[in-house]
């Protein structure tokens, strides 16, 4: 099975990670109930100043077609970059959008 990845790296600006810690929960759940993937955490920046969310499924359209308006509810995700990628790690297959 293929390995899609949906990462979406994002402005955090607050060492706070409340917020954080809830859109995750969020995400959890959501691909969890839909059975598109799972949830595989995130890396954020020590200053709290940027982070990156990672996700993972066999179908990267329909991960992210579940987890964009969580996304897009959230505040702090306004002008994150969302990369699709199709394929395992290394695949040069990918799209690349911006969360308005």
């Amino acid at each position: 099975m293929n390995e899609h990845a949906v990462i979406i790296a994002f402005r955090y600006g607050s060492t706070n990670l409340d917020g954080l810690f809830e859109l995750e929960s969020q995400l959890e759940q959501a691909i969890s109930e839909a059975g598109v993937g799972e949830y595989d955490g995130n890396e954020i920046a020590v200053d709290g100043s940027d982070g990156t969310l990672f996700m993972y499924g066999p179908d990267a359209d329909r991960l992210l077609q579940v987890v964009e308006p969580i996304v897009r509810a959230c505040s702090f995700m306004k002008g994150a970059h969302v990369r699709r990628r199709y394929g395992g790690p290394g695949s040069e297959d990918e799209i690349v959008s911006t969360i308005e």
